[in-house]
């Protein structure tokens, strides 16, 4: 079997070289850790078993922190070791769990490579974020008697029909996973339909929520603040159970900062981890709003998700007639701005076929300055100092980002609806009126006027948000509950 398998993956690679070769040259992509992707990984404490943790990028990094951290607690007798396919998710591992842990990339799915990445890890225990399940990594394992763990488990609406019309293959693989720990029950009927056991599915909650810290403020904030010379609108930092601060109004001047000016006193718009096709929308809204007086002290920050698309994002933004201000710039003491084309014109909306029917609005000229998050590892800060937050990759097919991080901080929240990537935390917040889901440009606009016009609607919806994660938090006790089955008898 593991023949067969090679060999379709031999076929595979010639088919995707091509592009990983253009990612590689014109994005700096796939650069490093080749060593390791051919199974070739040091360990820091090779005298003792691991608990091998993969996490594919950067969303099932976050979700892994806190059990990452209990993990540690309780069985020093591990070395933990965490691997990632992504390079977002390599760095975003390793400013978490650098120093501690031995980060690498997630070894090719050869029978060969998987065989030579088991010897060198060693681990007692295998442990595979939301859905990660290679054919010979569970083969290896399965012939090793090391245990594989899927944590965090979720089916999406997206994959499911595909995972049933290959039921009698992805059947076989998943009977040799010693337990998967689901979010839902949907998604643990998912599970079993599949082909899972019934006795090794169990419903654990989703980690999302016990990641997303709930506070009010984030560590950092008070220097981004002052980097950007724009007013904290956060108290300081409180207990869990700290009330909210209004985010519409009450915005308190640091009197500690440098007066400048262009950010200083305004509200403002975070849109985080946003997607293709996104900002030109987010742009067109903002630029709608600040044409009207109440709305004259709006300002945005535009946080990519994905790095390479920084430099195109700000082009888009200076096209729009806005000024730029970097803040991989800032942080280095640079605090120019890029001059934005003043020409007043008006977009072809034709030429996205995601937004055919979305009205046509003019971007006028405006003192409002539109910030472009390039940096990695700062969104939360932004979102700690927003007014609103927009939660990108949802205005698009993409699946979303995490809101969590969002209602968590007790921010009026809004997002798309594409967010099938989210599903359970996007219909636990619409339940409870803890966000706000938008379907286009009008009703983004539309929504982004009442929250910041009315700041009653907009705390109680930030108010909701935060409950809603708060309520729904625990999964981490009991998903370590069931690992530690595994562990105790190791």
């Amino acid at each position: 079997m593991g023949i067969v398998i090679d060999f379709v993956y031999l076929l595979a690679a010639a088919v995707i070289s091509p592009k990983v070769v253009y990612r590689m040259v014109r994005q700096r992509r796939y650069r490093s850790g080749w060593g390791q992707r051919f199974g070739k990984i040091a360990r820091k404490n090779p005298e003792k078993k691991s608990i091998w943790l993969h996490a594919v990028s950067v969303g099932e990094v976050n979700a892994a922190r806190t059990v990452v951290d209990e993990l540690q607690k309780r069985f020093d007798n591990f070395e933990i070791v965490i691997s990632t396919t992504t390079d977002t998710g390599f760095a975003r591992a390793n400013s978490f769990f650098g120093g501690r842990f031995e980060i690498f990339y997630f070894p090719f799915d050869f029978s060969w490579v998987m065989r030579r990445a088991f010897r060198n890890v060693n681990p007692g225990l295998c442990l595979l974020m939301e859905l990660e399940v290679w054919p010979n990594f569970v083969e290896t394992a399965q012939k090793l008697n090391v245990p594989v763990v899927v944590v965090n488990g979720r089916i999406s609406d997206k994959s499911f029909p595909t995972y049933r019309m290959v039921k009698p293959i992805v059947k076989k693989i998943f009977r040799k996973v010693s337990l998967v720990l689901a979010q839902t029950k949907e998604y643990a009927q998912r599970f079993k339909e599949i082909g899972c056991p019934s006795e090794t599915v169990v419903v654990t909650g989703s980690l999302k929520y016990d990641t997303a810290q709930i506070t009010d403020k984030v560590e950092g904030t008070d220097e981004l603040a002052q980097q950007l010379n724009i007013s904290c609108h956060c108290e300081p930092e409180q207990s869990e159970g700290a009330a909210i601060s209004k985010p519409a109004d009450k915005i308190a001047s640091v009197a500690s900062l440098p007066r400048n000016d262009v950010i200083e006193g305004r509200r403002l718009w975070v849109a985080g981890g946003t997607g293709p096709g996104e900002e030109k929308v987010i742009l067109d809204v903002f630029a709608e709003l600040v044409k009207e007086q109440q709305f004259k002290d709006l300002h945005l920050a535009i946080v990519p998700r994905k790095p390479e698309r920084f430099d195109e994002v700000a082009e888009l933004i200076k096209q729009s007639g806005f000024d730029l201000i970097r803040y991989s710039s800032v942080k280095t003491g640079d605090r120019r701005q890029e001059t934005g084309d003043r020409k007043q014109r008006t977009e072809d909306r034709g030429r996205n076929n995601n937004f055919d029917n979305r009205p046509s609005f003019i971007v006028h000229r405006s003192s409002s300055i539109v910030i472009l998050g390039d940096t990695m590892g700062d969104l939360r800060k932004f979102y700690s100092l927003a007014t609103i937050i927009f939660v990108g990759r949802s205005l698009v097919p993409m699946g979303g980002s995490d809101m969590a991080e969002a209602a968590a901080l007790g921010k009026c929240t809004i997002f798309g609806p594409h967010t099938f990537n989210f599903k359970q935390t996007v219909d636990a917040l619409l339940a409870d009126e803890g966000a706000i889901m938008v379907k286009d440009e009008q009703e983004l606009l539309d929504a982004m006027r009442k929250c910041l016009a009315d700041a009653d609607f907009a705390e109680r919806i930030a108010r909701n948000g935060q409950e809603v994660i708060r309520k729904n938090q625990g999964a981490t006790t009991r998903t370590i509950e069931q690992i530690a089955k595994f562990l105790n008898t190791t």
